[in-house]
């Protein structure tokens, strides 16, 4: 494919109005300059014939990102960088047409930030390596990858297949665009600010070369963006290939591998992209589930969610349960997960009970309710007046009765065993 005028490309108003279009429906929050989402077109109204000649003649100039720290679940603190929202309508534009160069390049078993692949994909791959006898797994932690992308390493492989000199200046300039933390400036000598639109596309790019590297191996392998694992068939292998692997990534790609978080173990000590394995003995094989810090994860929130002390309607709280529910049960469906549905669901509607009592609140409006539940009046009477202990009424027989599942369910919530059943792949 000639890339020569690649820019021209980038340009067209095609291309420039999907990127909009892209940026618009991401929303995002405001880069250094303050511009938000909404004043994007009004902005580029005035001003995009200016920001094209000055990317054609290379003196667009890219503000710094905005530093961002987001807690990670572990511990410690993952950088994003926010460019300013015009930085990002330009970044989409040449994402959008580097893009499907390099997906002619990218390898097979590469699954993160490409159009039509999904962390599932990367699951089910694995799995199907693991079945195949290749039951040991080395597991490469890459140590802040977008912090530590090397500039002249990166740029030197985009130049291997981008002859346009227009757009590989703008490529670089955005690397060194440099970062603001709390109004002070700092270079950005490496890295590509994880949360830039183009960001994901040079993640890629730079760890394409290890792909390559693995299929010259012949190695087993499934990769989504920095997170990769190798499947192998005995415990030496791994420890070889352990070895081998940090050794290209540190020497030829410039990058440092976390070796207290990397390790060679069996898939039942995996986890990887929120999934754990198991092996089913009647089966005969390895099967995913969701691992159990995701599930820790769900019913933490799932518990911010259903506190009684939260100021909102119950029909509200019911509203954001089943987002949660609707988004965990469609992430991991591929994973076996019907018993924990049940529990999980059990715990839900009673802690929905909880929430539902306290907002009776008098023993007269507590029996009125339970009456209307068909809930016969002494029943009723003894149950409204067991005192303030909540948690201890809501185990009650009387309870479950009245405000069962079907109710729950005719009242919005929706039962996380019936929706996984409906999308389940295992099943």
């Amino acid at each position: 494919m000639d890339t020569s005028s690649l820019m021209e490309q980038i340009l067209s108003s095609d291309n420039l109005n999907r990127a909009y279009l892209q940026v618009v429906r991401n929303k995002g929050a405001e880069g250094v300059d303050g511009m938000k989402y909404t004043e994007l077109k009004e902005y580029l109204a005035k001003n995009g014939e200016i920001i094209k000649e000055q990317l054609r003649m290379r003196k667009y100039k890219p503000q710094p990102v905005r530093r961002v720290e987001i807690p990670k679940p572990d511990g410690g603190v993952r950088n994003l960088g926010v460019p300013t929202v015009t930085d990002r309508f330009i970044q989409q534009a040449i994402a959008q047409a580097l893009t499907p160069i390099y997906e002619e390049q990218f390898h097979d078993h590469s699954y993160g930030f490409r159009p039509n692949r999904c962390a599932q994909q990367a699951i089910l791959t694995a799995l199907d390596m693991m079945n195949e006898g290749n039951d040991w797994i080395v597991d490469i932690d890459l140590e802040k990858f977008f912090d530590t992308v090397n500039h002249d390493k990166l740029m030197t492989i985009i130049g291997r297949t981008i002859k346009d000199g227009d757009v590989i200046s703008i490529v670089r300039k955005y690397l060194v665009s440099g970062i603001m933390i709390d109004d002070e400036y700092e270079d950005s000598i490496v890295g590509t600010p994880q949360g830039g639109n183009l960001s994901p596309l040079l993640a890629n790019i730079m760890l394409n070369e290890l792909d390559k590297e693995m299929e010259k191996r012949g190695l087993n392998f499934v990769r989504y963006a920095d997170d990769c694992i190798i499947m192998v068939g005995s415990e030496m292998s791994a420890n070889r290939v352990m070895r081998n692997i940090s050794r290209f990534i540190e020497e030829k790609l410039g990058l440092k591998v976390n070796m207290t978080k990397s390790k060679v173990d069996r898939p039942q000590g995996l986890k990887y992209l929120g999934f754990g394995f198991y092996f089913d003995s009647r089966a005969h094989q390895f099967k995913a589930k969701p691992h159990a810090k995701s599930v820790a994860k769900f019913k933490k929130r799932m518990k911010e969610l259903t506190c009684r002390s939260w100021g909102v309607s119950n029909s509200y709280k019911v509203e954001k349960l089943n987002q949660l529910i609707r988004g965990w049960i469609n992430y991991f469906k591929i994973g076996s997960m019907k018993t924990l549905c049940k529990e999980l669901d059990a715990r839900i509607r009673y802690r929905l009970r909880m929430c539902i009592w306290k907002q009776w609140k008098t023993p007269q409006n507590r029996i009125k309710n339970l009456m209307k539940l068909g809930v016969d009046k002494d029943i009723a009477w003894i149950t409204a007046y067991t005192g303030s202990r909540i948690a201890y009424v809501c185990q009650r027989r009387v309870m479950n009765f009245a405000i069962n599942k079907e109710r729950l369910t005719q009242f919005g919530l929706v039962s996380m065993i019936d929706y996984y059943t409906e999308r389940c792949v295992t099943c």
